[in-house]
């Protein structure tokens, strides 16, 4: 008996997709603001938005592995313009 990996219908593939497209933009939108933020909670509101973004990232990465078809995923993760 072969084993074979459970692989996601195309439906789900694409869903998934679309997800881990609105999480790195999510990501890549909080970093870029904290450079223009100066009160200190919103800082820290948006660093824990990065945070939990690229967990989510990171899990969704690990589901997309079982679609059928796949795009690369860019491994780099953007930086703040301003320190």
């Amino acid at each position: 008996m072969i084993s074979q990996e459970p692989t996601l219908a195309a439906h789900e593939s694409l869903e998934i997709h679309e997800a881990l497209n609105f999480k790195t933009l999510c990501l890549a939108k909080s970093k870029l603001m904290q450079g223009l933020v100066f009160d200190q909670e919103l800082k820290d509101l948006m660093e824990k938005d990065v945070q939990q973004s690229i967990q989510a990232i990171a899990d969704l990465q690990a589901l997309y592995v079982k679609a059928p078809f796949q795009a690369p995923v860019p491994e780099f993760r953007p930086t703040p313009i301003l320190n």
